[in-house]
């Protein structure tokens, strides 16, 4: 086959051990676009969802994938598994709201404040 035309079959597994869009993928799909679907399929009773692709987080033996890699770029191992398909762990960390940073940085001046005089 070309470069780009290969298929893989792929799944991904949730925090709760849930499978969410298995399906099959080209090997040409960068990790985006499988975010993108995982998004969008992402079971609504679950109490943790991801609200964009920069929620999450795609591992793959050990390693987390990056947005702007594709599979082949990846280097998802296929054809070594009897079965043939492969699962990758999704781990949602959704971003850190502005609020809570800029609470912080204001409770740590107050502890970093120093009160001391020399007389």
């Amino acid at each position: 086959m070309a470069e780009g035309k290969e298929l893989i079959e792929l799944k991904f597994r949730i925090y709760d051990g849930t499978d969410v869009a298995h399906s099959t993928y080209a090997t040409s799909m960068t990790v985006a676009m499988l975010k993108q679907k995982i998004v969008a399929e992402w079971p609504q009773d679950k109490t943790v969802a991801p609200k964009s692709i920069s929620d999450l987080k795609l591992i793959h033996a050990g390693k987390v994938l990056e947005n702007n890699k594709t599979l082949s770029d990846s280097r998802i191992t296929f054809g070594d598994l009897p079965a043939g398909v492969i699962t990758m762990h999704v781990v949602v960390q959704p971003a850190i709201g502005k609020n809570k940073t800029e609470k912080s940085k204001e409770e740590m001046q107050k502890l970093n404040s120093c009160g001391c005089v020399i007389l």
